[in-house]
């Protein structure tokens, strides 16, 4: 194993995100942190293994450490997919058992595998055979009916006999029929709880622990129960939490973030991003939140969410929008 999930290792990591953690927001998130690991979206093993692998895979050097979060129950296809993922240079290969989606569940994978916790071992195992980094799992406490405490039980049990180098554990149920994927992310009960008893039954296993975490003072909470905390939704709306990540891990008091560096650096990404034929907006889209809750915020988000759209827009849209938040600053401190 690597040091990744050494004994005593906490982590702290941004959630994988379909639609969301795409390696322009990724590039943005370790602007801000050092040591978080970060998460790709869910990639189909199939996809990986037949699909344009430069565009569904490729990422910046800086983001290491990050991982790889692959789709599929075939074990034969899943130990392909994480053997290319793994020449592709991923720090980890992560299984999906937690999306309760209608398409995910077309092709028997995601959240509707806790119900075959015996095949999600086959998928690690052959995993585990395929490559020499981490491979991980992410699941929900349960699904539909099932009772919580053995679900969660015997798919832990059968993955970390297959060779797990942890588990990450959304503290919710998935309902797969009657919600959306959306309402499974806020109606199903958080229930930390189980997550905690899942770690203390396995004291010398990487535990971590996923779902509804708002705050670094929530996060510290957390780790003093599991080995690690993945932030969501809250690292994505409010994408400045992460700057304090490094610090918190370390006992070490948190500096300001320095937001005009932060934007001079991703200025320069998305001028780069754009001669590569990309958009503004590919990389914008995931910044708009920069400045939550702080003077301007609310006039960056308008420039970022109106210039990146217009063709042609190019990485001076970004700038303008940080000198429109620096003169509101400047106003009301006047």
């Amino acid at each position: 194993m690597t040091k990744l999930y050494a004994d005593g290792a906490k982590i702290v990591a941004v959630a994988p995100m379909m639609d969301w953690t795409d390696r322009c927001c990724r590039y943005f998130h370790r602007q801000m942190t050092r040591d978080s690991l970060l998460y790709t979206e869910m990639v189909v093993a199939d996809a990986v293994i037949h699909g344009a692998r430069e565009r569904l895979l490729g990422f910046d050097d800086c983001e290491h450490p990050v991982a790889l979060q692959l789709g599929g129950s075939d074990p034969a296809k899943l130990a392909e997919a994480a053997r290319i993922g793994e020449d592709f240079g991923y720090d980890e290969i992560n299984l999906n058992v937690g999306c309760p989606s209608d398409r995910v569940q077309s092709g028997t994978f995601g959240a509707c595998l806790m119900k075959t916790p015996g095949l999600v071992a086959e998928g690690v195992a052959a995993m585990k055979g395929a490559v020499k980094i981490p491979v991980t799992v992410k699941c929900r406490i349960g699904v539909d009916d099932q009772d919580p405490e053995p679900a969660l039980d015997t798919l832990a049990d059968d993955v970390f006999a297959a060779g797990a180098d942890a588990l990450w554990v959304h503290a919710r149920k998935a309902w797969l029929e009657g919600l959306s994927p959306k309402e499974n992310r806020d109606i199903p009960p958080l229930n930390y709880g189980r997550v905690y008893r899942l770690k203390a039954r396995m004291p010398h296993r990487f535990i971590g622990i996923n779902g509804g975490i708002q705050t670094l003072d929530e996060a510290r909470a957390h780790l003093g129960h599991v080995d690690g905390v993945m932030l969501g939704r809250a690292a994505y709306h409010t994408p400045s939490i992460l700057s304090g990540v490094d610090a918190m891990l370390r006992g070490e008091a948190s500096e300001n973030l320095d937001f005009a560096g932060l934007v001079d650096t991703m200025s320069d990404y998305a001028a780069r991003h754009i001669a590569a034929g990309g958009r503004l907006g590919h990389v914008t889209r995931h910044m708009v939140g920069l400045f939550h809750g702080l003077a301007g915020a609310r006039r960056f988000r308008q420039i970022l969410s109106t210039g990146a759209t217009r063709p042609g827009a190019g990485a001076e849209v970004l700038r303008q929008a940080f000198a429109a938040v620096e003169l509101n600053r400047a106003s009301e401190a006047a």
